[in-house]
């Protein structure tokens, strides 16, 4: 009668042991997901802000120079730090500014010219990364249609678009690299359209 106890916390043990065993997998998946999934996040905020302050950057120039953007580069890969920006994760970055096309409608009674929804490409600036935008290069004069009526007459809109590819060792082996895109209007501050900038902005 005494040995049985001593019987029964063994097998007690034993099935701990067995149930540690089957749920360890489970916990490590668990912890790698939140890990890496917070990271993702991290990175796709950071791509967000890097957006939108590169077009801050931009739209606060009047006469821009290559240096001008050169320097908006610069910070922007800053941005995404600790996150790696060079080589195949170097973000792409378009920096393009929109004029306005004439086609606005003035009003006879007021002879005002409400914002309206489109333009035509003045410029455009290049950082080539690790990954493409997936939509073509504009040329001077294309025309654009904008997603909210913000053209105003004789004016322009800074638009920048970015793209990262974002890398792990545990997204490399399950889903791959994930591709992260944002896009970001504003207008400038000091010009109503900013002069094309001298020599080449690409980078």
């Amino acid at each position: 009668m005494l040995k049985r106890p001593a019987s029964l916390a063994r097998d007690e043990s034993g099935l701990a042991a067995v149930e540690f065993a089957l749920i360890l997998p489970v916990m490590i998946i668990l912890f790698f997901g939140v890990y890496e999934t917070s990271q993702a996040l991290s990175a796709r905020a950071d791509v967000v802000n890097l957006t939108s302050a590169a077009a801050d950057l931009v739209a606060q120039d009047n006469a821009a120079t290559s240096d001008d953007i050169n320097n908006v580069y610069n910070a922007a890969n800053a941005i995404l730090y600790p996150f790696p920006v060079t080589g195949g994760q170097k973000p792409t970055i378009r920096i393009t500014s929109i004029i306005d096309d004439g086609l606005g409608v003035t009003d006879p009674a007021t002879n005002i010219t409400p914002p309206h929804a489109s333009g035509k490409v003045d410029w455009v600036c290049t950082q080539t990364g690790g990954v493409a935008l997936g939509t073509a290069k504009p040329a001077q004069n294309d025309p654009v249609t904008l997603t909210q009526a913000i053209m105003i007459k004789n004016g322009s809109v800074i638009r920048v678009e970015v793209a990262y590819q974002y890398k792990s060792p545990t997204t490399q082996s399950i889903t791959g690299p994930l591709v992260m895109k944002s896009t970001f209007f504003t207008k400038p501050r000091r010009a109503a359209q900013i002069t094309k900038p001298t020599g080449s902005c690409d980078a």
